[in-house]
């Protein structure tokens, strides 16, 4: 581990859209940690006449937490946590979305020790469903999320696929110094930020390690029409990049996914979940094409179908 002045930092860097009263549970449950976080860099994306979250916030825990803002039109999942990161002089920095919270006061120690390697660039934690989530939320997460750590390399790609770059900023904690070495994550990215940062660390022989024993409580039951969206996004961020996504098997992983699944909800049987499921699959494979396909597309169709319509208003460029 990297130390500064025989004393490891970590800073949080968390963006914000209209906040709700989890971002109080988050931020409460970071004040308690084991190993402390020195600053929160909190990027908010305000609109217009909406609530002054900077006063709230550093009226409430004082200089601990450092409100930045951006305009709605100018936020990017890359550019906000970049912009975040560039405050921050820590060793480490902690990545997390404003609708995740630490399960106990041990998350932070449990991320930093997988970088018991220099070679590891970042560690993400493990997602666990909230106590109202629904089935099919449930299993997901117990798929996505399983109960054992692993380390991810180069040497991986040919068993793992695609899954070999998976990483998740609902929580993950980056070497600042790597992070820095590595050019920080595209801006102007629809989606996967975190993924084509882990991509171009295995690819420069760093490691990824997803920290079983680092758990935060999030997960969405989202509808149809939001599935659709998120995985239109999706696809049109591997098609924007196919140096990356092309050149490693995806489809093995969806299939194994829908395999699981089918198998937990046949036994015992689950009728209901079981057409949930086949839509909600429906829904996805039907987004994921066309976001592979996306160029082909009007842009009022591309802007109608994504999770992230402003992003079109700005970047029409990328369709030609």
């Amino acid at each position: 581990m990297q130390q500064s002045n025989g004393q490891i930092t970590v800073d949080a860097i968390i963006p914000t859209f209209k906040p709700d009263e989890t971002l109080y549970r988050l931020l409460a449950a970071l004040q308690t940690q084991s190993c402390p976080v020195s600053k929160v860099w909190v990027v908010n994306t305000r609109e217009e006449g909406s609530p002054d979250l900077k006063a709230v916030l550093e009226a409430r825990y004082g200089t601990w937490v450092s409100v930045n803002d951006i305009p709605v039109a100018e936020f990017d999942h890359g550019k906000a946590r970049n912009y975040g990161a560039s405050f921050s002089s820590a060793d480490y920095l902690l990545f997390m979305t404003q609708d995740a919270v630490p399960a106990d006061d041990r998350m932070v120690e449990s991320l930093l020790a997988a970088f018991t390697e220099e070679s590891v660039a970042v560690a993400y934690a493990r997602q666990l469903p909230r106590p109202n989530a629904a089935n099919l939320e449930r299993l997901s997460r117990e798929f996505n999320y399983p109960n054992v750590s692993q380390t991810k390399c180069k040497s991986d790609l040919p068993k793992l696929g695609i899954k070999t770059y998976f990483c998740s900023n609902v929580c993950a904690l980056y070497s600042k110094p790597l992070f820095d070495h590595l050019s920080r994550f595209k801006e102007g990215m629809i989606f996967n930020e975190d993924m084509l940062f882990a991509a171009a660390a295995i690819q420069a022989d760093y490691s990824v390690v997803y920290q079983a024993s680092a758990r935060v409580v999030h997960s969405h039951d989202y509808s149809a029409e939001r599935l659709f969206e998120r995985y239109f996004d999706i696809g049109v961020s591997q098609r924007q990049h196919p140096a990356v996504f092309e050149n490693v098997a995806s489809s093995g992983e969806g299939s194994r996914f829908v395999s699981w699944m089918l198998q937990k909800l046949i036994h015992p049987v689950d009728v209901f979940g079981l057409f949930c499921f086949v839509m909600q699959t429906l829904f996805k494979g039907a987004g994921f094409l066309l976001g592979k396909n996306y160029d082909k597309l009007p842009l009022a169709l591309c802007r109608k179908f994504s999770s992230f319509p402003a992003y079109w208003d700005r970047n029409t460029i990328v369709k030609r």
